[in-house]
């Protein structure tokens, strides 16, 4: 009667057969409840209730990462989570949750809808950096060091991957921050 979730962190990075096997069959919507597999080790028949829910995320910007296969496409549906930094609900949290001035928001959200608009213009919006560096994350009793923070140690290394090549775009990027 309840509901279940499997929850696939990063599922492009496996070997999708290795890991659904026979399940990739028994996943499709059209196929859960109405057929069934012979598990190899205890002879059990087997099948997925159309109550088990399989959520696999993906970071769409991991360059070493294939295109996830057409067998993968047609078994999921596929639901893009972007940067909130235009969001007020975003903004709302800083301020209520991790207790930051709304001057500090502002700051944030601007430099990063900058540096995620000139992202998105070079490289596509799925290497735009996301919102969720600053949830939980930035100290709001000593804002100016957990800020730089953040950026020395997870921002820039990212940009640094992403323009390895063009030292000048990647330093006019830093400026941004």
């Amino acid at each position: 009667e309840n509901n279940y979730y499997c929850i696939i962190d990063e599922i492009n990075r496996g070997n999708l057969s290795k890991i659904f096997g026979e399940l990739m069959k028994l996943i499709e919507s059209d196929k859960r409840e109405q057929e069934n597999v012979i598990l190899p080790y205890s002879k059990e028949m087997f099948m997925v209730p159309s109550n088990v829910y399989i959520i696999g995320t993906m970071n769409t910007a991991d360059r070493s990462l294939s295109m996830v296969d057409y067998a993968l496409r047609r078994r999921f549906a596929f639901y893009q989570v972007s940067p909130a930094f235009n969001k007020p609900e975003f903004k709302k949290y800083l301020i209520e949750k991790n207790k930051l001035k709304e001057n500090q928001v502002y700051d944030i959200c601007l430099k990063f809808n900058k540096l995620n608009s000139l992202i998105k213009d070079d490289l596509g919006n799925g290497f735009e950096i996301g919102h969720s560096y600053f949830v939980d994350s930035i100290d709001a009793s000593d804002y100016k060091k957990s800020y730089d923070l953040i950026i020395k140690y997870e921002i820039i290394p990212l940009l640094d991957e992403y323009w390895f090549d063009d030292e000048n775009k990647l330093n006019e990027y830093k400026e941004l921050l």
